[in-house]
């Protein structure tokens, strides 16, 4: 690491700005000097009807607290979330690898008591982010554990701070190394909402924060109806939608969708894991990859390309 990266003190950066909408963290405590986040000012996310506002992590840590959800039959797996909900509300989640802890997305609030509770557990090996409207207090992270940020190549732009812990990449597939060896966490850099946005792959769950983005009727149970009998799932319903904006409801296009099956469809999974808590699905590597193209195939259908190639593609 450079000599001339700073440490982590939170004394010297907790008065720093934090956007109130998205949770990017500024380097100034000049409200004269900020007045707007650039990334809430891209069509891709919004500044909320009361208008743009900043908090900072002093304020933050005072009246927020880091809750911990393991998975359900897998403690491997350990989301991370805010509470009361900081800006977009998603989670970080934990994941224990035999070569140590990889983090997934990252969050506003970093304080001690989560420190304490992710070193007892042996720190963190390595952090990847999904895309910039996570990329949050990444550098607060990133030196209070001294380890690597992975972040895309395509995505810089949307970062407010520079580090030398951060790793910009630029492979489309990346086999995630943790001393220099395979950590067996798997980024995939599908684009779409982003033209870097990853999901992350680690013994079968794909962890997919908004890069493919989880629907009610991908959560919904059709396997008991009122009367207690069961039945299938209806066909034709879809689990995850694509979208270049998923508040302002801006969908992708039928050649970004086709692009990101492309490298997707290469691997197998047995779960999804969204950007919230429980938003969680969970099958078998056949159903889980054949609900990824129905998904695909409805929306490339319903926005009138009904000639489209990716309406013959089939799940082998």
């Amino acid at each position: 690491m450079a000599s001339s990266e700073p440490s982590y003190d939170p004394s010297r950066t907790g008065s720093w700005l934090i956007c109130t909408a998205c949770g990017t963290q500024f380097p100034t405590a000049d409200r004269q000097e900020l007045k707007t986040c650039f990334i809430c000012d891209d069509p891709r996310q919004f500044t909320p009807p009361t208008g743009q506002a900043f908090t900072t992590l002093d304020e933050l840590r005072s009246n927020a607290k880091n809750t911990w959800i393991p998975f359900k039959g897998d403690d491997r797996f350990v989301s991370i979330v805010i509470e009361p909900k900081v800006a977009i509300g998603q989670r970080a989640i934990l994941i224990k690898t035999p070569k140590g802890n990889v983090l997934w997305d990252c969050l506003t609030l970093i304080d001690e008591e989560t420190i304490d509770r992710i070193k007892g557990l042996g720190g963190l090996k390595a952090i990847v982010i999904s895309h910039p409207h996570y990329y949050t207090t990444h550098v607060e992270w990133a030196r209070a554990f001294n380890c690597p940020v992975y972040l895309a190549a395509e995505d810089k732009q949307w970062t407010t701070q520079s580090s030398a812990h951060q790793v910009f990449v630029e492979e489309t597939e990346l086999d995630l190394q943790i001393d220099g060896g395979s950590s067996g966490v798997m980024v995939l850099k599908l684009g779409g909402h982003f033209p870097g946005s990853f999901v992350s792959l680690y013994d079968k769950h794909l962890l997919i924060a908004d890069t493919l983005v989880t629907t009610p009727a991908g959560l919904g149970s059709w396997d008991t109806n009122a009367v207690g009998s069961t039945r299938t799932r209806p066909r034709g319903m879809n689990s995850y939608s694509f979208m270049w904006s998923i508040p302002n409801m801006i969908p992708l296009n039928p050649s970004e969708l086709e692009r990101m099956w492309g490298i997707l469809k290469k691997y197998e999974f047995s779960s999804s894991h969204g950007a919230f808590v429980n938003t969680d699905i969970i099958k078998t590597a056949s159903e889980m990859k054949r609900r990824v193209l129905e998904s695909i195939q409805i929306q490339v259908k319903y926005m009138g390309y009904e000639g489209h190639a990716l309406l013959t593609e089939i799940v082998d």
